[in-house]
């Protein structure tokens, strides 16, 4: 990361980020998840917060299954889009779950290349496609399912 990019930091998610967290989806998702959505993430999955200078920026939520996981949502604040901290709370969540699961899926907007170029630097690999997945303006998107094999 450059010198002048906050150097991150993350740490699990406690009640008290769900106001933040809500607003940095609602900046940063087409269709974003309501506060509802996040309660239950933080009860029921594994929740990372992404601070810089001690503010929280990004959020990931990890579901497991087994030995199988999933990305239910990763979001950076749109002012700190292309600095590294998506990569950042990927590699935390990969980090959280190593050793206990042997693969890690997510589903992700056709239309959203740079994400999908992050998770095929980090290995992930297409296996799937849903037509009409999302919602978009103007109609339905494509979601296209990845899956990253562990160690």
């Amino acid at each position: 990361m450059a010198d002048d990019v906050p150097k991150p930091r993350v740490r699990p998610a406690v009640a008290a980020d769900l106001d933040i967290l809500c607003r940095i989806e609602a900046s940063a998702a087409l269709s974003p998840w309501d506060r509802s959505r996040f309660e239950d993430s933080l009860a029921r999955h594994r929740m990372l917060v992404l601070l810089a200078n001690g503010d929280p920026c990004g959020f990931a939520v990890f579901r497991q299954v087994l030995d199988e996981a999933e990305v239910l949502n990763i979001a950076v604040a749109p002012v700190h889009c292309r600095k590294g901290f998506g990569r950042c709370l990927l590699r935390a969540g990969l980090d959280l779950l190593a050793g206990e699961v042997r693969c890690l899926h997510l589903e992700v907007r056709a239309g959203n290349e740079p994400a999908m170029a992050l998770y095929r630097s980090e290995g992930f690999q297409r296996v799937g496609l849903r037509r009409s997945y999302y919602p978009a303006p103007g109609g339905r998107e494509d979601a296209v399912l990845m899956r990253l094999d562990l160690p």
